[in-house]
């Protein structure tokens, strides 16, 4: 099944995508182009030109500017949890689909979630420095078992309800607030408000994506409801928390340590410097965003999302998409020719499409359509092959963004 030939559709991939989303593309015949670092803008608006499948993870955005310069692009990858990297409405105006990995790094940032919950309970990452520095400070003070306490969840989907399993089995009770009713796992309870989590945790962990609604959600008012000696952590998203009013915590001792592995700036490639106030204070562990940074979870990252974006450009399935309308597509049958259009959804362009196939001598086989408030996206098979004369016509229509014919 073919439109266009593959060996003229550009992959470009940033960010050090794992090796084996470069290893399906290449296979499958596409040119493909793997690129270490993140782009800046100015950069991205002059590589994108000709680019027909981007591929990226968390530190390149995909901007308005990006997108008007993106005059081939068919779709977007974000290999990654999330899609706030990218100007989600603008690409579905422009007929570009995105998708992402919702699911495949879930359990390495969960690992990572418990692990700092118990090297933070016993101020371990202090000890190891200072053992380096040659101090032998054996103290048992200030230093607690997480067995019997309780974890506060901000946040109860895919990775919130996998860090509740792991704490329930470390003997924690676990509580939750989420914006959604969620159903409890094991013997996780909700609470019915954000402050309430607050009030009762001791500690308190964010799973929540970037909103205008989730930045600085956890602010310096904040600190009079904590628990005094609580312990935060964030592992989500950098804006999710005030960093002035952690560092006022931990100065202060209303916080006991936390743990952050996402930050409001982050560099843009390892060989770039990070500064931040947080730095060399007590019991709190940094890490450079790398929550889903696991062999296991990048692999399956690359797969998931690489499959994702070969079935749209192979079959037109988009399927998960975070910002198009959802059609799964099977394999094209023999002889057979699939029309696929994204056009502005307005009244009568199905009636007007059914009409130029029809009065062209087109027999429509099959037909699925799905819309959003802006696009319409319809799928057809017809039984002979229209040619350009067919596109040229869809392409005339005063609604019509973009058509692919597959045969």
């Amino acid at each position: 099944m073919v439109s266009y030939p593959k060996g003229k559709i550009k992959v470009l991939l940033l960010e050090n995508v794992h090796k084996d989303a470069y290893e399906l593309f290449h296979r499958d015949g596409f040119d493909v182009t793997l690129v270490k670092d993140a782009m800046e803008e100015a950069e991205l608006i002059e590589r994108i030109s000709d680019v027909h499948v981007l591929g990226i993870r968390s530190k390149t955005n995909v901007t308005t500017k990006a997108l008007e310069n993106a005059k081939k692009l068919m779709t977007i990858g974000c290999f990654c949890i999330g899609t706030n990297q990218v100007e989600l409405e603008e690409a579905e105006k422009r007929a570009v689909p995105v998708f992402n990995a919702p699911y495949s790094n879930t359990r390495s940032v969960a690992e990572l979630v418990i692990a700092e919950i118990i090297m933070l309970a016993r101020k371990a990452t202090d000890q190891s420095r200072d053992v380096h520095l040659g101090k032998w400070n054996k103290i048992a003070k200030g230093c607690f078992e997480v067995r019997g306490k309780t974890l506060g969840i901000i946040g109860y989907g895919h990775i919130g309800s996998q860090v509740s399993v792991l704490a329930e089995s470390m003997g924690m009770k676990v509580v939750f607030y989420d914006i959604i009713s969620k159903l409890p796992l094991g013997n996780a309870s909700s609470v019915h408000s954000y402050e309430e989590l607050l009030q009762q945790s001791d500690f308190i962990t964010f799973h929540v994506p970037e909103t205008d609604e989730t930045k600085n959600l956890f602010r310096k008012e904040h600190l009079n409801l904590v628990k005094p000696g609580a312990y935060l952590l964030n592992l989500s998203r950098g804006k999710v928390l005030e960093i002035d009013a952690l560092v006022e915590g931990l100065k202060s001792g209303k916080l006991a340590g936390a743990g952050v592995d996402v930050f409001p700036e982050e560099p843009k490639s390892n060989d770039d410097p990070f500064v931040s106030p947080l730095q060399g204070l007590p019991n709190l562990i940094l890490t450079p965003h790398i929550g889903g940074s696991t062999e296991e979870a990048q692999k399956n990252i690359g797969t998931e999302v690489a499959e994702k974006l070969l079935k749209y450009v192979n079959n037109g399935s988009t399927t998960f998409s975070v910002n198009f309308p959802n059609i799964e597509l099977g394999n094209l049958k023999s002889g057979y020719h699939r029309i696929l259009n994204i056009h502005q959804n307005q009244p009568g362009f199905l009636r007007d499409i059914n009409s130029i196939i029809s009065d062209l001598g087109g027999n429509i086989l099959t037909q699925n359509l799905s819309t959003s408030s802006n696009i319409g996206y319809l799928s057809m098979e017809i039984d002979k092959n229209l040619g350009d004369e067919l596109k040229n016509k869809i392409k005339a229509h005063k609604h019509s963004i973009r058509t692919r014919i597959l045969y």
